[in-house]
């Protein structure tokens, strides 16, 4: 099979969630264990991080992937789902896969992977495991793909686990409370590991600290440890500048407002891995301010240094177009603010959603002063674009409906004048439609 034929029969040959929503979800690690045996356990051979919760783990993910890649490792990053291509989710020191390791990998497996009728997810986590074995890295950023305790990615044992944060996302898979969701995505601390958690809601925060009493897991809390001081947006240079306790002054590449609970998750995972050598000259209060200028190197160039996109990325100038990938409750209570306090003379706004997310939750959140695109992702999870449209009338806002992302931001263009804004979003399906698409 040529890369193009591999990536169709992986996407649409397989079960894959991304594209069947609950119907292509295993909730059973025993294909991956058989995977994992047949693959004679490829990740026993590199050291791990593990990156859970609901938002912000792939921003997390990258950050961390980046910094201990300018510290010398040679560092594998596991992430989901891709934007562009396939390709994107499994790199190595910002490298994607190589499309030959792809096609010879799957073609191998490919009687396997039927005999055990093993999910896209799956095989594309024992890819990953395979080819950070086959290629000796140091170590790798394994970001969880859904949940955490069934997840795929589950099966290994870290160095150190860490949960960005949770809210309510895959209620129907995960559980319709925080508590249950909690307890799912609490599924990743191990026996004896060290677990970061970025951010806790008196419904979560019991949860996490009876998981990991249960595992005499340590347990540290990114909000307790205040190494984030001041966090200053610079929407002029776009990103935002930081000041710490221990880790000097920077400016941050990522530049939106969820980045500031990210920086302080960073922070404290950087503080732990610091402690297990795993940045030999960080080991104590004194000789911490020797990595500052690592930090300061990932946290200003991490898309550059990881291929990271999507996250409040600004992609073009006059009009100003803007695209972001958050896509539930939780992503939108960031992103509603970040929309409000934009200074232009009109938002012009393209914007999709999945059928299975709080869509009530999420329009509620969204600026009633915008111009509106309603349109749809090339998923069949997409929810038609005339009823997003629907949806949206009843939360007062106004536009059109274009039956495809191109045509949508096409229409945007058009009415948007040099000193206007687009904002491109709502799901990671349009965001991913998007940068296909766009001139």
């Amino acid at each position: 099979m040529t890369y193009e034929e591999t990536c169709e029969w992986l996407f649409h040959q397989t079960a894959n969630y991304e594209s069947q929503g609950q119907g292509g979800y295993k909730a059973s690690l025993d294909n991956m264990h058989k995977l994992d045996e047949y693959y004679k356990h490829p990740h026993n051979s590199f050291k791990s991080i593990h990156v859970g919760g609901t938002n912000g783990k792939g921003s997390v993910s990258h950050t961390i992937a980046a910094l201990l890649q300018v510290c010398g490792y040679k560092v594998g990053l596991y992430t989901s789902p891709h934007l562009a291509d396939f390709s994107e989710r499994i790199r190595i020191n910002g490298q994607p896969i190589s499309e030959d390791y792809v096609v010879s990998f799957t073609d191998e497996g490919k009687p396997f992977f039927e005999k055990v009728g093993a999910t896209f997810f799956e095989i594309a986590t024992a890819m990953a495991f395979k080819y950070f074995s086959d290629n000796n890295i140091d170590i790798a950023v394994v970001e969880v793909g859904l949940g955490g305790r069934l997840d795929s990615t589950n099966i290994i044992t870290p160095v150190l686990s860490v949960i960005t944060n949770i809210s309510l996302d895959h209620t129907q898979i995960l559980g319709s409370s925080l508590e249950q969701i909690a307890m799912e995505k609490g599924g990743i601390i191990k026996d004896a590991i060290p677990v970061v958690i970025g951010e806790t809601t008196p419904e979560t925060r019991p949860i996490f600290d009876a998981l990991a009493q249960q595992c005499d897991a340590p347990i540290i809390y990114a909000e307790e440890m205040n190494e984030i001081e001041e966090a200053e947006f610079l929407p002029e240079e776009s990103g935002i500048y930081y000041k710490t306790k221990h880790l000097g002054s920077f400016k941050g590449q990522l530049c939106g407002q969820c980045q500031v609970a990210n920086a302080k998750t960073i922070a404290a995972s950087l503080d732990v891995l610091s402690k297990l050598g795993f940045l030999s000259t960080v080991t104590s209060e004194a000789t911490r301010i020797s990595i500052q200028k690592e930090v300061s190197m990932a946290f200003l160039n991490v898309c550059d240094i990881t291929g990271l996109k999507g996250r409040w990325q600004v992609v073009r100038a006059n009009p100003t177009v803007i695209t972001d990938i958050g896509h539930n409750v939780g992503a939108w209570q960031y992103l509603s603010e970040q929309l409000k306090a934009l200074k232009c003379r009109q938002l012009h706004i393209v914007f999709g959603i999945v059928g299975d997310k709080d869509i009530y939750g999420v329009m509620s959140m969204l600026p009633k002063d915008a111009i509106y695109y309603f349109t749809k992702a090339y998923t069949p999870r997409a929810l038609p674009e005339q009823s997003v449209l629907v949806f949206g009338q009843q939360f007062g806002l106004n536009g059109e409906c274009y039956p495809t992302v191109a045509e949508a931001y096409s229409a945007a263009m058009r009415a948007a004048e040099n000193n206007d804004i687009i904002f491109v979003g709502g799901s990671n399906y349009v965001v991913a439609d998007f940068l296909n698409t766009r001139d």
